[in-house]
């Protein structure tokens, strides 16, 4: 039985006020909330194990690395991955993408072509510019439509011979659009490309089953989907893992370092270099095992039902307009009211204690198409309510009366 009144009750910060009000957080897209049983085993760990991993014979660091590794176990089986060395810890989607950019440095060549969506996220934009003014590579982009999905007759038509790699997120940060990746998986593999998915945004929403999925590259970051900063995911392939060169230097990562030579540990080690972020990667584990518990059917059901209801109430105020209205989307909602900025929409419904986003949501491309500077962006989580879109709704109405 989901019940979202006992949920919210797992998160200390919904019961707050701002500017006087009972504080409405639409700001998930960004980062989510985090419930007190991850926190919770932010504070056990430091006050009870904390201790470096991997290098200890005493208590402390053997219960700490017992607690970090069996974090990765849970990623592992949470996201269908085959193998536990598979998973590489990072400190987030960012991170994860560099890896791989940065590997993939001295695997192409000149006149090479790699692809990457309008639909992206900067972080998913700027590594693959840099990667190609490295090494010469050509960088095709599959273009977007008004709806905000993307053309599949282009990327088939951009597919060939020379495509070495795809990009894509699972789902926009902007529009809440939901790309359908495994066509495109089967696609990109089809001409022998690799493919990396960029999945910040979905692991909140849906459970990927990534051996089902078979791409090859998968990143994600805990802090959205109810764990702490600085902690995140890079699935790879073993084979491609294996083939990758080490992205930096240090300890955890060797096997043999004398002054004339260097040979890597194994994975996942050898993508793991330096004192990791041992706490993030027990409490992602944390939050995990609490989104499970609630269940992603459950998860999925209730923010429908938020996102339609939210669509509904917007779209009855004059002069609004949702940008991303394809039918598969999630709950993420952009928006502008004619004649007035977003910035100043925003500014006021915080005076009335509702949390949303506002600006380019790192998607330039995606403003520039639409030919606008900015939107407002709420998003939506399972701990949201239809009470609060209700306030959100009232807030953003007086936000267009004292503006107009």
């Amino acid at each position: 039985m989901f019940d979202v009144t006992a949920i919210r009750k797992d998160f200390p910060i919904l019961s707050r006020k701002v500017n006087g009000r009972p504080l409405v957080y639409l700001d998930n897209a960004a980062t989510s909330q985090k419930p007190k049983q991850v926190i919770d085993s932010i504070v056990d760990y430091y006050s009870n194990y904390n201790a470096n991993i991997h290098r200890g014979v005493h208590a402390l660091s053997q219960e700490a690395t017992d607690a970090y590794e069996a974090s990765r176990k849970k990623i592992q089986t949470h996201f269908s991955i085959a193998k536990p060395h598979e998973v590489i810890f990072t400190s987030g989607t960012t991170h994860g993408i560099n890896i791989v950019a940065h590997g993939f440095s001295s695997l192409l060549s000149a006149n090479d072509e790699i692809i990457v969506s309008q639909l992206e996220h900067h972080s998913n934009i700027v590594p693959w510019q840099m990667l190609c003014k490295a090494t010469g590579a050509v960088l095709k982009v599959i273009p977007m439509n008004q709806e905000g999905g993307l053309d599949m007759d282009a990327y088939q038509e951009l597919l060939c011979s020379k495509t070495k790699l795809v990009f894509v997120n699972h789902i926009s940060n902007t529009l809440g659009t939901i790309n359908p990746i495994e066509f495109m998986t089967q696609k990109a593999h089809q001409v022998g490309a690799a493919i990396l998915i960029d999945g910040a945004q979905s692991c909140s929403h849906i459970r990927p089953d990534l051996v089902a999925l078979d791409c090859d590259f998968y990143v994600t970051s805990a802090h959205k989907m109810c764990g702490p900063t600085g902690i995140g995911m890079l699935y790879g392939k073993e084979a491609w893992l294996e083939k990758l060169p080490p992205f930096q230097g240090g300890g955890e990562m060797i096997d043999q370092v004398t002054f004339e030579q260097t040979t890597y540990a194994g994975l996942p080690h050898k993508f793991e270099a330096g004192t990791p972020n041992v706490c993030g990667g027990i409490a992602f584990g944390a939050a995990i095992d609490y989104l499970n518990a609630i269940g992603f059917d459950a998860i999925a059901a209730h923010e429908a039902t938020l996102l339609e209801y939210a669509t509904k109430k917007l779209l009855a105020i004059d002069g609004l307009k949702i940008y991303g209205t394809t039918k598969e989307k999630t709950s993420v909602i952009s928006f502008n009211i004619e004649g007035i900025h977003p910035y100043d929409i925003g500014t006021i419904v915080d005076k009335l204690g509702v949390a949303v986003r506002t600006g380019q949501h790192c998607t330039q491309p995606i403003m520039d198409f639409f030919n606008i500077s900015g939107t407002v962006r709420a998003s939506f989580a399972f701990y949201n309510t239809i009470q609060e879109i209700d306030i959100f709704v009232a807030a953003v109405e007086k936000a267009k009366m004292m503006l107009s």
